[in-house]
């Protein structure tokens, strides 16, 4: 009998000290140097966490008001170390490799996001989710993202269209090859005109975007006046079978973030190319 209570009191003992060292390991104050992981942290619930994010990490309301530590690429290594983060969460798209090894030496741990890719973005989410202790919140957001890219993979489609995505018109910035626009275009049997430029975020030339003739182009609002702002080039353009036949979209920046609301960006465009 007083066996099996000392074994049975061992056995609360080491329950005790692994709850407890799940609960002490789980990271409470969380800066986020990238807008695409304050989005998902959001999504994901963990908003209250949060101590801390970039100038750019504007949505959602929220996020506004949380301190701000700098850029993606030239944060603050003093803002960051005052706000006595637990992690700090940085990612490969964005954020200079130099900052994660100097926060290192500072003593403050990081955690590196490495989705580029729109396939990639679910399982890095769980990957998160794991580092948060928060893999139930994670599984969840993982999931709804993989439902709905297979429901729009699915989506037939009436004939194969050659589009550009352009991210900015002056100068002319597009989305080309590995990137999360393209993969977004090819979703659904589209053909991205820049993807064989072997950059991701080439400059183009209006020559080259007469050559290919694009049956329809995306431009970014990642600018409120971005409307007016490509006037001249469209102007330009004008024989381009994407703007004579009015097959110009101005979308969202869904898509500029890898993060939950690409969703929507990729069913902005699934509606523009029906």
């Amino acid at each position: 009998m007083r066996k099996a209570r000392v074994v049975l009191s061992l056995a609360v003992l080491i329950l005790f000290s692994v709850v407890s060292s799940s609960i002490a390991e789980t990271p409470g104050r969380i800066i986020s140097l990238a807008p695409n992981l304050t989005e998902i942290l959001f999504e994901m619930g963990l908003g209250s966490r949060i101590v801390g994010v970039t100038q750019f990490c504007d949505y959602p309301a929220e996020a506004k008001k949380k301190p701000k530590v700098g850029g993606m690429s030239n944060p603050s290594p003093e803002a960051v170390v005052t706000l006595k983060p637990d992690l700090v969460l940085m990612t490969t798209d964005g954020n200079p490799k130099e900052f994660g090894e100097r926060f290192r030496k500072l003593g403050v741990k990081t955690y590196l996001f490495r989705a580029q890719r729109l396939s990639e973005l679910p399982h890095e989410i769980r990957k998160l989710g794991m580092a948060l202790d928060a893999k139930r919140e994670a599984d969840a957001l993982a999931g709804r993202i993989e439902n709905t890219l297979k429901k729009l993979r699915d989506r037939k489609i009436a004939k194969p269209q050659k589009v550009l995505f352009i991210v900015w018109p002056e100068p002319l910035i597009v989305a080309g090859p590995d990137t999360a626009i393209d993969d977004s275009i090819k979703l659904f049997g589209h053909t991205n005109i820049a993807a064989g430029t072997g950059i991701s975020y080439p400059k183009y030339s209006l020559e080259e975007i007469i050559r290919q003739s694009p049956d329809a182009i995306f431009i970014g609002m990642g600018h409120a006046e971005i409307k007016e702002i490509s006037r001249g080039l469209l102007r330009k353009l004008g024989n381009v079978p994407a703007v004579r036949n009015h097959r110009v979209f101005f979308l969202s920046d869904n898509l500029y973030r890898l993060g939950p609301r690409i969703i929507k960006g990729i069913q902005e465009m699934a509606e523009c190319l029906k």
